[in-house]
């Protein structure tokens, strides 16, 4: 049948093109807004703050507050991980790790608009936040702070405590699940928001060790850039401990129970592990392999404390 006037006729090979070449145009748009955002961080994040949630409402948290939880701190952590970027783009390029990023390799035309997004994103969640709950506004308005002010432009290219203060962004998005469930003090939530500072440098540090020319060429003075390799990977092993204690401690809470408890010692056992290996021959991939484990180890332990508490 012949076409209706004024319709048109794709050639057969663009019409087969089409759909396959607009996928793949989303899949990139979508790859580097994940990488601009860290969306990855991100999500870790929000789990922290519904497990904090969790604790402090003893698993009955409501689902608008959940709601609310959710998008302001995917809003504010998003908008506080872009800022990181726009600021370290100069430094990101020096890295073979983050070389490739959307503003080191100059895809962004005007990086300013990254940065305006970024900073109405946070507007956006404090907005959103204040009217609900003060103390949810104020914890999220304080971990995009410590993350853009006192972590990545005070900290992190003067002091090797950089990532050890730095931490407490991640504690803040704990404390304000904690908010949002109606009682950030609660023991559990102080529990979980340590466990978060005290995780961060054996996750940060086991990456810079891994990554540790890239951080000597980009002059910032993480750990395993200052000391050397077998010393870095003892301080790995001090904060491992550290971090496995405080979720152990998380145990004796009677409302998470052995369904929290079993998969915790498992978890804690098993990054010890990996930590001990490190230090027997801190080579980059003994490094790298405890990145990854330390991501895994805080995911199991936020879904062990879903787990117990709603079960």
């Amino acid at each position: 049948m012949d076409a209706e006037p004024g319709a048109y006729n794709l050639p057969p090979t663009t019409a087969a093109s089409f759909t396959p070449a607009l996928t793949s145009s989303l899949k990139t748009t979508a790859g580097k807004l994940i990488v601009l955002f860290k969306l990855r961080v991100v999500v870790l994040l929000v789990l922290a703050s519904v497990g904090g949630a969790l604790l402090a409402s003893g698993g009955h948290v409501s689902l608008g507050s959940l709601i609310v939880l959710i998008v302001t701190g995917t809003l504010s952590s998003a908008g506080a991980s872009a800022i990181n970027q726009y600021l370290e783009r100069a430094s990101d390029g020096q890295m073979q790790r983050t070389r490739q990023r959307p503003l080191a390799i100059g895809e962004v035309v005007r990086p300013q608009t990254v940065l305006e997004v970024s900073v109405v994103l946070i507007i956006l969640a404090e907005t959103i936040a204040l009217p609900f709950d003060r103390a949810l506004a104020l914890f999220l308005g304080a971990g995009a702070v410590i993350y853009v002010g006192v972590y990545t432009v005070w900290l992190k290219p003067r002091t090797v405590l950089n990532i050890v203060i730095g931490g407490a962004a991640g504690s803040c998005a704990v404390l304000s699940g904690g908010a949002a469930g109606g009682n950030w003090a609660d023991p559990g939530v102080i529990a979980l928001a340590l466990l978060v500072f005290a995780w961060t440098p054996t996750h940060f540090w086991s990456l810079a060790q891994a990554y540790r020319d890239d951080y000597a060429r980009a002059d910032v003075p993480m750990l395993p850039v200052i000391a050397n390799a077998r010393a870095s990977a003892w301080w790995i092993v001090l904060h491992t401990g550290l971090t496995g204690f405080i979720a152990l401690m998380l145990s004796v809470r009677p409302a998470l129970g052995w369904m929290y408890a079993i998969p915790t010692i498992a978890a804690t056992v098993w990054l010890g592990w990996h930590s001990i290996r490190l230090v027997q021959r801190p080579d980059r991939f003994r490094a790298f392999t405890l990145f990854k484990v330390s991501n895994i180890y805080l995911g199991i332990v936020l879904l062990a404390i879903y787990i117990g508490m709603l079960f």
